[in-house]
C-alpha cells in the first residue's frame, strides 16, 4: 500500500519479547503508510506515548514492570483519546471485557492469525474498535464464566496490585511500582483478602497465580 501524501499512521508497540517486536515490524514492513515504534516495558512505552503521540499503541498485558492495563491507565490519563489495543497471551473473555471497560480500541490474541493484528491497527486506527472474531464469540457466548470469575469483582488498582503480589513483589515494591503508599497497598491486600475468601497473604498469591496475573 502506498502512501498517498497522507502522513504516516504511527503505531506504538509495547512487548518485552524480541521476537514479538521483530514479528511485528515483519508485519509491517512492505507498508510505508505505517511507522512503529517499539518500547519494552511500560515505563519506557509511557515515555514514548508523551514524547511520540502514536496513532495507535499496541500493548502486551504482561510487561516486566507494571501490566499493560497500569499503563494503558497511565496513558489515558494523560489523554483520553488515547487510541490503544491488548496485545496478549491471555484470551480469558473477563480480561477482554476488562480492557474494553477500561477504555481499550482493540483485543487481539497472540494465539490469533497475525494478519488480525494488522487488521486491528488498521480498524483503530480509522477510530473504529476491533475484537477478533474468535475472542468476540468467547465474550459473547461466556457471560456467566465472566461473571464468576474473580477478576470482575476486582476494579483495575485491585487487579494490579493481585498481579505484582502474585509474582512475588513485597508491600513494598508494590508500592514503589504504582507510585501510591505503602499503606494503600497494605488497605487494599487485606480487602482482597475479604474479596477473594482468602485465609493470609500465601493464600492471596496463590490464587493471583490460578487467575494467571503474576
Amino acid at each position: 500500500m502506498q502512501n498517498s501524501g497522507k502522513s504516516a499512521t504511527k503505531v506504538l508497540i509495547v512487548d518485552d519479547h524480541p521476537v514479538v517486536l521483530s514479528g511485528c515490524r515483519s508485519l509491517f514492513a512492505s507498508d510505508n503508510s505505517v511507522k512503529i515504534d517499539e518500547a519494552a516495558d511500560a515505563k519506557s512505552g509511557h515515555r514514548a506515548y508523551v514524547a511520540r503521540k502514536p496513532d495507535v499503541t499496541v500493548i502486551d498485558i504482561k510487561l516486566p514492570d507494571v501490566s499493560g492495563f497500569e499503563l494503558m491507565r497511565r496513558i489515558r490519563k494523560d489523554d483520553p483519546d488515547a487510541r490503544i489495543i491488548m496485545f496478549s497471551m491471555n484470551d480469558d473473555p473477563a480480561f477482554v471485557v476488562r480492557a474494553i471497560e477500561m477504555g481499550a480500541q482493540g483485543y487481539v490474541s497472540k494465539g490469533d492469525d497475525p494478519r488480525m493484528l494488522v487488521r486491528a491497527v488498521r480498524k483503530v486506527a480509522a477510530g473504529e474498535n476491533f475484537i477478533s472474531p474468535q475472542l468476540a464469540e468467547a465474550v459473547t457466548f461466556s457471560g456467566a464464566s465472566i461473571k464468576a470469575n474473580p477478576a470482575s469483582l476486582m476494579t483495575p488498582r485491585e487487579l494490579e496490585i493481585l498481579r505484582l503480589l502474585g509474582r512475588g513483589d513485597k508491600i513494598v515494591e508494590v508500592a514503589d511500582a504504582l507510585e501510591i503508599s505503602y499503606k494503600t497497598v497494605a488497605n487494599t491486600t487485606s480487602l482482597l483478602k475479604q474479596k477473594l475468601g482468602a485465609k493470609n497473604h500465601s493464600d492471596l498469591i496463590r490464587i493471583a497465580v490460578e487467575m494467571g496475573l503474576g
